[in-house]
């Protein structure tokens, strides 16, 4: 382990990126396609292909159940062609010829069809689950609490009266534990007052506090100017740590909805949002600190891939599920023209998305700033 991390660590910078990008993307994609075939096969329907990333296949074979695996050269995704998945309509007499009976998706109930679909982001929250529980099982669970350790001096935390030897309890009227917990929520916070709850000699007083604003990679964010005490790590036993892991997924999953919503009010900065460009650099910062941050970084990406995909934008997982919801009510699927409309809308909003996000990272990161560099 030591030799390949000597290796790795001479690799240059492009390549280890490139590299940790691959896996980490390929990792993700595998559980999430994985969760689907299975779902699929649970369900009784045929799967005609099961491919990793796009493109010409670098490697490709057919098992015996006449399932095609692929694995294509660009690693920006994949995919799980469900048998018979088009309609009758849209099928040509060819493809229809071709149907094993009882096995095409567009046949399954309802309820079936939403069973493989919604698979596939269950597969990455288990996946989250289960890598966070690894790490609370060999590395611990990091406790740290929420003690001051420090103030710095004409910080906002000084300027409140907030003291070396503080416990943080709540942030405006939030329960925090954790010191993570207390830089996540002020953070976007920077020029807002927050109302801080601490325990002090026996006592519990609330301090107004009005974080400064520093710049940070992503744009402004909010410092209080303290220094938490070093956070110490505990083992847990495989029900503790799997336990951990469900309730650290549900917090992750709860805080990445609240901070979309909080870009939507204006509380956060829409510069926040990455795309490809970005997860690529953060994958490699990640892989050069070693294999923990790493799979806690996969954890984390896990879990957004997973809620991403159950947005109710058409293309989507969640968008197909929305279609599913509406023919359970109906007892019928939707028009064909206001699935055509909706499929439209929903490849509008993700190029936009993707257009924004990728923007965002070209203008933040080093591209950007090599750019400003030139400019200025």
């Amino acid at each position: 382990m030591e030799l390949f991390g000597n290796l790795w660590n001479l690799l240059p910078s492009l390549p280890r990126t490139l590299i940790a990008f691959a896996v980490v993307l390929g990792v993700l994609v595998f559980v999430h396609e994985m969760g689907h075939y299975l779902a699929a096969r649970w369900r009784g329907v045929h799967v005609d292909a099961f491919s990793i990333g796009f493109g010409r296949p670098l490697l490709q074979g057919t098992d015996k159940r006449g399932t095609a695996w692929r694995l294509g050269w660009i690693p920006l995704g994949g995919y799980v062609k469900l048998h018979g998945q088009e309609t009758p309509e849209d099928a040509t007499p060819e493809a229809r010829a071709a149907w094993r009976a009882g096995h095409t998706f567009h046949e399954k109930p309802v309820g079936s069809r939403a069973i493989v679909v919604a698979a596939g982001p269950v597969a990455n929250f288990l996946l989250a689950i289960l890598l966070f529980a690894a790490l609370y099982a060999t590395v611990g669970q990091p406790v740290g609490g929420t003690g001051i350790n420090a103030v710095r001096p004409d910080s906002a935390a000084a300027q409140a009266g907030l003291l070396p030897g503080d416990a943080i309890l709540s942030l405006d009227g939030q329960k925090v534990a954790r010191f993570e917990q207390v830089q996540r929520y002020i953070q976007p916070r920077a020029g807002q007052p927050v109302a801080v709850a601490v325990s002090r000699d026996g006592a519990e007083l609330t301090l107004q506090v009005v974080p400064q604003s520093r710049e940070g990679a992503d744009g402004p964010v909010g410092v209080l100017g303290i220094e938490g005490g070093a956070a110490r790590f505990e083992r847990l036993g495989p029900v503790s740590a799997v336990a951990a892991g469900a309730v650290q997924t549900a917090d992750v999953t709860w805080q990445t909805l609240k901070g979309i919503g909080e870009m939507f009010t204006g509380a956060r900065s829409a510069k926040e949002l990455g795309g490809p460009i970005r997860i690529a650099e953060v994958s490699g910062e990640a892989a050069s600190l070693g294999i923990v941050p790493l799979i806690n970084l996969m954890a984390l990406l896990s879990v957004s891939l997973g809620l991403l995909n159950l947005f109710p934008i058409p293309l989507l997982d969640g968008g197909h599920l929305v279609f599913y919801a509406a023919e359970a009510i109906r007892g019928r699927p939707l028009p064909p023209r206001a699935q055509e409309y909706g499929f439209r809308a929903g490849f509008a909003v993700l190029v936009t998305l993707f257009l924004f996000a990728s923007w965002n990272d070209i203008a933040g990161g080093p591209i950007g700033k090599w750019v400003a560099g030139l400019v200025g």
